[in-house]
């Protein structure tokens, strides 16, 4: 748990961003019911919805560009992993079709600001 104060405006602030993002994903999840063919789509997606903040913490201790870039590479690769997942979630159940269309449009946002940030880093060669 973050020891700052929160930032008054967290749509920006990517650390928190992420970091809560992977919480909502936990909770989505402990909402499931626990079958044969959502048990490995649980699996999947906790281990790509919760790897896009720990990716980013990464990037953000990057010791160098390449580094950084490669980092944020991976977050966009994670984020585009959990749209998937949420889009076979949704199908398997379709009682959580509107929780799971938050959650991926959430995720589909990170796909375009990391693209944005690898795009931007790149111009700056």
């Amino acid at each position: 748990m973050p020891n700052k104060a929160p930032n008054k405006n967290n749509t920006y602030d990517l650390i928190e961003r992420t970091a809560k993002f992977g919480e909502d994903v936990i909770e989505f999840c402990c909402n499931l019911s626990r079958n044969e063919i959502n048990r490995p789509l649980i699996s999947q997606i906790i281990r790509s919805g919760t790897s896009v903040g720990a990716n980013y913490m990464e990037a953000d201790g990057a010791v160098s560009k390449k580094d950084f870039e490669n980092k944020i590479g991976i977050c966009r690769k994670e984020s585009k992993e959990t749209m998937h997942w949420f889009r076979m979630i949704a199908k398997a159940n379709q009682d959580k079709k509107d929780k799971c269309r938050k959650l991926y449009k959430e995720a589909q946002e990170f796909v375009w600001i990391f693209s944005a940030i690898i795009n931007k880093s790149k111009n700056k060669k």
